[in-house]
């Protein structure tokens, strides 16, 4: 497996995070880009944001959170500490060689290291390309889909071999 660097998101990566919002293949899922969305997490405590990187180069974007953070949340059944998480690869040309499934392996197991029992996450029920990734990467569905606050989802989870139900 290829490692990938996790840095926090700075002030400075928001125009990168911006222009990555834009492109067809995340606008698609996360909406047009605003800016004020990760300016205002960046104080946020219950939310973690990181670029991804490979060999130096910044690619995706990923971010971690309380699942107990916000009420009612739909991972809110999970053990305190679980975390939930989002993601997208920003460079179209990092799509389709298996990036996603890895960083985001890398992500959990960065996540249960750090003391989290379960990691869920919860892509759109269309977006069959998140979907198989996180599977790959070891979630398994968890509901038919649902609304969220955030819009349809469909809910998948990732347990810590230490604490699987």
């Amino acid at each position: 497996m290829r490692g990938y660097d996790f840095r926090p998101v700075v002030e400075a990566d928001l125009s990168l995070i911006a222009r990555w919002r834009g492109t067809p293949h995340v606008s698609e899922w996360w909406g047009a880009p605003s800016g004020d969305d990760e300016r205002e997490k960046l104080d946020e405590p219950r939310i973690a944001m990181w670029i991804v990187e490979l060999d130096g180069r910044p690619f995706a974007f990923a971010q971690d959170y309380d699942v107990h953070g916000w009420s009612p949340h739909p991972f809110s059944h999970l053990p305190p500490w679980s975390r939930g998480i989002d993601q997208y690869i920003g460079e179209a040309d990092m799509l389709d060689q298996g990036h996603g499934s890895a960083f985001v392996r890398q992500h959990v197991e960065r996540l249960f290291a750090a003391g989290a029992p379960a990691v869920g996450t919860d892509p759109h029920p269309s977006n069959m390309r998140a979907r198989r990734a996180y599977e790959k990467a070891g979630f398994a569905v968890t509901s038919e889909p649902v609304d969220t606050p955030w819009g349809r989802a469909v809910l998948m989870e990732c347990w810590s071999a230490r604490t699987a139900p």
